[in-house]
């Protein structure tokens, strides 16, 4: 599947939020900078059908997709060396989906974390049915990543340690059908990045979307600094010392900063340095860093027929592989012309 002696890695983007600084630093940054080893295969895609699961607001997803992809776009996705398309453009994906299901136990996916912990939330809240508002997509999309992996036969899946048990069922769903029909998928391999930074939010907990403490990463310039100002400190005042564990200034700086620029930033706090002065400092880091990034995200923004000819170029070169995978697929299981 992949071209002689390279890794095939995966990412998908699921496409029901809008970009925040947690996403930036903790996924985005370092997807864009692997993506340029030449040593590799990247294939980014935004998770359209996966949107669905969790999403039944069309303009939602729409808009969600438009920004994630004017995202990439913006900070630098090179789609000439990185395989960059939507999710929905690959008809082989769903099609793959229903050979893996009618392979995949029900026990399995009895077993998924998201479909357990929507169990227990109806038996704790005492009803009679503990499958009360759970979909087929939310009990199903294990298997549904698991064609988004297999189609390309990727070799190597970033995710966090949430996503951990969907990579080990997409080893199993593959394993079963390469016993049942030959050898025709790689087994892939969930890579966890314990060094990824994690931001923490307005409020000190993770920065996200559910707790709604992010920060937008497209916002403009007055709008960041007055959000950064937000961030939430102690009672301190100028003069007293302030240490790394009181704010969520310290690891946000951190992410931006180098580690020469992050001791200085700490000295200076320790000595006393005033809260909003901090505050000022990271404003002006952030924004440095984001500024040329944010007039081409607008770009995108403003010209989206550019970021669907790019994502439709993307999905031929995806389809170029996908197409002749898919027919491999069918005869193995024995749909095939007549003669």
């Amino acid at each position: 599947m992949s071209q002689a002696g390279k890794q095939t890695v995966l990412t998908g983007i699921t496409t029901t939020g809008t970009p925040h600084l947690g996403n930036y630093v903790g996924a985005i940054k370092p997807a864009i900078e692997a993506s340029r080893d030449p040593n590799s295969n990247a294939y980014y895609f935004l998770a359209d059908y996966h949107a669905l699961i969790k999403c039944q607001q069309p303009e939602q997803v729409h808009q969600s997709t438009r920004e994630i992809a004017a995202t990439w776009l913006a900070l630098g996705l090179d789609t000439e060396q990185a395989t960059f398309y939507r999710q929905s453009d690959i008809p082989e994906i769903p099609e793959l989906t229903w050979m893996l299901t009618c392979q995949t136990a029900k026990g399995l996916m009895n077993r998924a974390h998201a479909y357990k912990a929507a169990v227990q939330e109806n038996e704790e809240a005492g009803g009679n049915d503990p499958d009360k508002g759970i979909t087929m997509g939310l009990f199903c999309y294990p298997i549904l990543m698991a064609a988004d992996i297999l189609m390309f036969n990727a070799h190597k899946v970033p995710v966090g340690k949430d996503q951990i048990q969907h990579i080990e069922m997409a080893r199993d769903i593959a394993q079963r059908f390469n016993h049942h029909y030959g050898e025709h998928f790689v087994l892939p391999e969930a890579v966890v990045d314990d060094s990824r930074a994690v931001l923490p939010g307005l409020d000190g907990r993770k920065m996200s979307k559910s707790y709604g403490n992010t920060i937008p990463l497209w916002l403009p310039e007055k709008k960041l600094r007055k959000a950064i100002m937000k961030i939430v400190t102690n009672s301190k005042e100028p003069g007293e010392p302030k240490f790394a564990d009181e704010s969520a200034l310290f690891p946000i700086y951190q992410a931006f900063a180098s580690d020469s620029e992050y001791a200085a930033f700490v000295a200076d706090l320790e000595n006393g340095l005033a809260w909003g002065e901090a505050k000022q400092r990271l404003f002006e880091k952030v924004n440095a860093e984001l500024a040329d990034a944010r007039e081409a995200y607008q770009h995108y923004m403003d010209h989206p027929q550019e970021m669907e000819t790019i994502l439709r170029q993307g999905a031929e070169k995806a389809r170029s592989e996908a197409t002749p995978f898919i027919q491999r697929l069918r005869r193995a299981v024995g749909i095939q012309a007549m003669g």
